[in-house]
């Protein structure tokens, strides 16, 4: 069974408490289409666990076959600078079909970002080593496809559909 590489730390994306007595973090691709199933999954998932719960966020695009994912992640990383990670996160998701800089330069309006700062942060790629870094990480993690969930620094193998996380978050909580 693989291990996270790097542990859940400070500068991670996380949602919820982070003192929780589960963590729950995926490796993910905005253009992913299994990760777009997964995303409302996610959603549930920690809405079933409540503060017992916290989960994470980490970059893992397939460049080779997602040409947006990349870009979409350096979007959420800009996001995430200005206090917005997770509304960004969540709008890549609920736009998945639509990526690119058209997209990418609506959401950040609508979330009253500035479009001249990302537009700047994009051409000089301000955020691509964060993206990398993440990457790495799940490399070194045993990351080969997406998504990919580790559960409690332990990947999880199995579905990851409602029913099959929450069993295993259950497992990792006994």
């Amino acid at each position: 069974m693989s291990k996270l590489s790097i542990e859940v730390n400070a500068d991670d994306h996380i949602q919820g408490n982070s003192t929780a007595e589960c963590s729950l973090v995926e490796y993910g691709d905005y253009e992913c289409p299994h990760c777009g199933t997964a995303y409302p999954i996610v959603k549930r998932v920690q809405k079933h666990f409540g503060k017992r719960l916290s989960f994470v966020f980490r970059n893992f695009p397939l460049t080779q076959i997602h040409p947006w994912a990349e870009p979409a992640a350096e979007v959420a990383e800009f996001a995430g600078v200005h206090g917005k990670f997770w509304e960004m996160h969540d709008l890549l998701f609920e736009n998945q079909e639509n990526l690119g800089e058209t997209l990418f330069l609506n959401l950040a309006d609508k979330l009253d970002l500035s479009t001249a700062q990302l537009q700047t942060a994009k051409a000089s790629q301000t955020y691509r080593s964060r993206v990398r870094a993440d990457f790495s990480g799940g490399a070194r993690s045993g990351v080969n496809g997406t998504p990919t969930f580790f559960i409690n620094g332990r990947r999880h193998n199995g579905p990851f559909d409602f029913d099959s996380l929450s069993e295993a978050i259950e497992l990792a909580l006994r």
